[in-house]
């Protein structure tokens, strides 16, 4: 297996081909494999040129929930740049995430109302439900936690977004049945 810089991710099989399939593995488990035809479609969407490098890396991220290594080099081989160079762009974006994500993103507002008004307390409290602080993801891959400054809704401080979808004036004893619902919606 050839090492990596990034977390979580491994060549299938093992050999030199940029293009070959990534598994995705979290605590030792596999939670996807990406085949090289997914890539390529996400990049033949785009010209070859170098100013849509970040709008590819926004479609790999919404794909994945983060913009895996094999996408860093199969997009600068397809607008030929260096793979550092992207990795710097990766990284300065605070939107975009070079590690997976959980199949939920919760993402608690720390901005000054949520802030004095118990932001603190809801990390707590989720960290208390699955186990996991900022930036972190739960064992089965299922959710990550995110801090973010401000999210525009200070009148309903504190607030929090489970994919995207707004919860505010939240309570830590709301968050069990906030999670439990979003469980049952899971269900088949």
């Amino acid at each position: 297996m050839r090492p990596t810089p990034y977390p979580f991710s491994r060549w299938s099989p093992a050999d030199n081909n940029k293009f070959a399939s990534a598994e995705i593995y979290f605590e030792g488990r596999m939670l996807m494999e990406i085949m090289p035809q997914e890539f390529s479609s996400l990049l033949e969407a785009y010209p070859k040129d170098r100013r849509y490098a970040l709008a590819v890396m926004q479609d790999m991220q919404r794909q994945y929930n983060y913009v895996p290594r094999e996408g860093l080099e199969a997009l600068a081989e397809y607008i030929s740049r260096p793979v550092a160079e992207l990795f710097s762009m990766a990284t300065f974006y605070k939107s975009l995430s070079l590690k997976p994500k959980g199949v939920h993103i919760i993402k608690v507002c720390n901005g000054a109302a949520c802030h004095i008004r118990g932001a603190v307390n809801l990390v707590g409290g989720i960290k208390r439900i699955f186990g996991i602080a900022p930036g972190e993801t739960t064992e089965d891959g299922m959710f990550s936690m995110e801090l973010v400054n401000c999210m525009g809704s200070c009148a309903l401080a504190p607030v929090m977004t489970v994919d995207g979808k707004y919860y505010g004036q939240v309570k830590i004893e709301s968050l069990s049945a906030i999670f439990e619902a979003l469980r049952n919606e899971a269900k088949p």
